[in-house]
């Protein structure tokens, strides 16, 4: 499959570096708004967060950059109903932008990959949820929901499957983003969040702990529309740390629980999953310990508590190279089914010559 990856910033480059070395798919264009190749080379290679990338990318003809695997086109426009898609199978969108989605629909690709949640799009997967209903003769606009969401809703359904969840609270401490300060200014809000955001948002990201509403219930919803604002409440805490989030989940349930039998749960559910997703933790772990990790709902037992119908979890997850590595498996689930289905109908056409 040949694909556009509309984006190269920290959800843009994470996705590139995860998915470039599988053979079957090949990124053959790179649309982005920096319109300096030199910076979207040097920004590929060398990372503070995650370090230099090994195989290096260099520029080797007039906006074409390369490494040892690949070899990519560099366009500049503030569009995709703008860029020549002949070729193209996939898109996936990482530009940070929300485009009219009757405008997606109308370009001529198999898929498009959003890397925000957005209730107009034909379906929001996230892995060990819905993944089950993604139908590729159906489902053009796919979106890959957001990192909190991909975190946290799978171990809402494990619960709310055994025991009923009648309503709780979370809290995400996320790491700080782009779109903030580095010292005081004015406010500048991000074009792919739903929330009416206050001018806390223009204040020091390095220097605070930065209180905020969060859309990781609502983007829930979109997935599960059973897992709503009305059943769980939610907030933020934006802290100055390069990567790694954490959500502190409170859940009353309609059944009472024990800690083992909720720690025997997720166990249970690590042993057989399909994906990686749940990743039980016993150990003295801090967030730097979960950098590039690829499991996405880290349940951190030492904080597991269980009171009468009061479930307590600790969840992490790598927000970005880990929400990046799910956005990669689901591409890969969507290819297989979709060969799937190819072959169901070359049998269907033989049975019937």
């Amino acid at each position: 499959m040949k694909i556009l990856l509309n984006g190269v910033g920290r959800i843009g480059k994470a996705v590139l570096k995860q998915l470039i070395t599988d053979k079957n798919f090949e990124i053959v264009i790179i649309n982005e708004i920096n319109p300096y190749v030199e910076n979207i080379v040097y920004s590929i290679n060398y990372d503070s967060t995650y370090g230099k990338y090994e195989d290096k990318f260099k520029i080797v003809e007039n906006n074409y950059i390369q490494n040892s695997t690949s070899k990519i086109k560099i366009t500049n426009f503030d569009s995709l109903e703008k860029i020549d898609l002949t070729n193209i199978d996939i898109i996936i969108d990482s530009s940070g932008k929300k485009e009219d989605i009757n405008l997606l629909k109308n370009l001529p690709v198999n898929a498009i990959f959003l890397t925000h949640p957005n209730n107009e799009a034909d379906i929001n997967v996230i892995l060990g949820v819905n993944e089950k209903d993604l139908n590729p003769n159906i489902h053009k606009i796919i979106s890959t929901s957001s990192c909190n969401a991909t975190a946290l809703l799978p171990a809402l359904k494990l619960i709310n499957d055994k025991k009923e969840i009648l309503c709780g609270d979370i809290l995400t401490v996320h790491p700080l983003l782009n779109h903030q300060r580095v010292l005081d200014g004015s406010f500048v809000k991000s074009d792919t969040r739903e929330v009416n955001c206050n001018f806390e948002f223009g204040r020091s990201s390095t220097q605070n702990i930065i209180p905020n509403k969060t859309t990781t219930i609502k983007a829930c919803s979109f997935v599960l529309p059973n897992i709503n604002q009305n059943l769980i409440s939610s907030s933020s805490l934006r802290v100055p740390t390069d990567t790694v989030g954490a959500i502190n989940v409170t859940l009353f349930t309609k059944e009472k629980s024990t800690k083992n039998e909720i720690i025997e749960l997720f166990e249970e559910y690590e042993k057989n999953q399909d994906f990686p997703i749940v990743l039980n933790n016993f150990e003295p772990l801090v967030s730097s310990d979960f950098k590039k990790e690829k499991f996405t709902t880290i349940i951190d037992h030492r904080y597991t508590d269980v009171i009468n119908n009061m479930i307590k979890l600790l969840v992490w997850y790598d927000n970005e190279w880990g929400y990046a590595s799910k956005v990669v498996e689901i591409l890969k689930y969507y290819k297989d089914i979709k060969k799937r289905w190819v072959f169901k109908l070359t049998l269907f056409y033989l049975s019937k010559n």
